[in-house]
């Protein structure tokens, strides 16, 4: 067994949608990014990067790379879970945390969850997604951005 961390941030920025674990989050702008900037997705891709040590997000899908630009994020997130199931890994279970200020997330968390345990073939009492709000301090409580942390289990394949 082997635990990863990840946390990810993205300016909010008018002109595009809010995606957040898979779900187009109803919001007046959406987050910057060279992908779709799905910071939870993002999170989740670098914690289990580092819980097999296999690098990070911007090694397997760097930022300047065309291929990326608008990508769906868990797409790649799929394609992390297969590269760890190639490397003998599969993951055991996720835990990840939303801080916005705004919108609000709860209704919008089993959807989120469903579409991450889809996307690592895992069961969806496997993933934890949560959100909190830094009650208006820091770049995401003045609304400039969204942040997400994610810890991870992967456990070798017998």
């Amino acid at each position: 067994m082997r635990v990863g961390t990840g946390v990810d941030v993205h300016a909010l920025v008018e002109g595009r949608p809010l995606v957040l674990g898979g779900v187009t989050v109803p919001h007046d702008r959406g987050l910057a990014g060279h992908s779709d900037g799905d910071v939870v997705a993002h999170a989740i891709i670098d914690a289990l990067l580092g819980a097999a040590a296999l690098g990070d997000i911007g090694t397997h899908f760097p930022p300047d790379d065309p291929r990326y630009k608008d990508a769906d994020s868990l797409s790649l997130l799929a394609n992390v879970a297969r590269l760890l199931r190639e490397n003998g890994w599969r993951t055991a279970n996720l835990d990840a945390t939303i801080v916005a200020e705004r919108p609000p997330m709860a209704s919008h968390i089993p959807t989120m969850r469903q579409n991450v345990a889809a996307a690592l073939q895992v069961a969806v009492d496997s993933v934890s997604i949560k959100a909190t709000t830094t009650d208006g301090l820091g770049l995401t409580g003045r609304g400039e951005g969204i942040a997400a942390h994610a810890v991870v289990a992967i456990e070798a394949i017998s």
